[in-house]
């Protein structure tokens, strides 16, 4: 008697859930990834009629939350299903809307989100329950030398003051122990407000009089005031890492984290 494998569609809004799905998944998934250009900025996504279909049509949709992707809460109100699984990755990490929504340059979190689809997956399709757990194991363990790093750089460099634009790799520089500056600075960037007078002489004076060892830049959103202080890190002789909302094509998320972190071992290193 011929079988036919069920494969489960999943819809990531953002492509680095999408990758950590087709991990766990294999070949017994289908997955859309909505954001998945590193060089557009996510904040001016706009829903076309495809990702609307793409929604309601997902068993499986995995989102950001915490404000950080509203419209797929938009999209999930117009196309109700009572059998369809939803994971809030931030819901996940123990976050709520107001907190730093960059959720995923946390490694623990996207092991928890691994667990969770894992589970969610041999709810769906139990037939392959075995195959799932295989998988998350296999994940847990790729992300054991990313551990290793961050245990490393933090002994080495725990302390070290370092500023950014933005707080897009906020948890990662929170991991590795750094003093981050200029926390009101990034937090306006971030919700598309002018930094006050005082905090943009506060973020000047710490690149011009080298009080920090580091500028962190978000390399697929910016604005003006963000970039000129890029700019003048550049001509202050500060290290500058970019770090982006996507993850960059031909990479997994196990290859783009450990990228940043070596970007960050350099950069603090000189």
């Amino acid at each position: 008697m011929l079988t036919l494998a069920l494969t489960v569609g999943i819809l990531a809004a953002e492509n680095f859930y999408g990758d950590i799905a087709q991990q766990i998944g294999g070949q017994h998934v289908a997955v859309t990834s909505v954001l998945n250009n590193p060089d557009q900025d996510p904040h001016l996504f706009e829903v076309s009629p495809s990702v609307a279909r793409a929604v309601a049509g997902a068993q499986i949709v995995i989102y950001n939350g915490i404000d950080y992707d509203p419209w797929v809460d938009k999209l999930l109100g117009a196309a109700r299903n009572a059998s369809r699984i939803t994971i809030v990755v931030g819901d996940l990490a123990g976050k709520k809307p107001g907190d730093n929504p960059h959720v995923w340059y946390d490694p623990q979190t996207m092991l928890a989100l691994a667990k969770h689809l894992a589970a969610d997956l041999a709810q769906a399709d139990p037939v392959h329950r075995a195959e799932y757990a295989r998988r998350l194991r296999i994940f847990a363990q790729s992300l054991q030398p990313i551990e290793n790093r961050i245990a490393f750089l933090r002994k080495k460099f725990a302390g070290s003051p370092v500023t950014a634009t933005e707080p897009v790799f906020g948890y990662m520089l929170d991991a590795l122990g750094l003093q981050i500056r200029n926390p009101r600075f990034q937090t306006a960037v971030m919700n598309d407000t002018e930094p006050g007078a005082l905090e943009v002489a506060r973020f000047e004076s710490d690149l011009k009089t080298h009080q920090v060892r580091m500028l962190v830049f978000n390399s697929q959103a910016s604005d003006p005031v963000a970039q000129r202080m890029r700019d003048l890190a550049a001509s202050s002789g500060i290290p500058v890492v970019g770090a982006t909302e996507t993850e960059p094509k031909g990479k997994s998320y196990q290859t783009w984290i450990s990228s940043e972190l070596d970007a960050v071992q350099e950069a603090l290193s000189k």
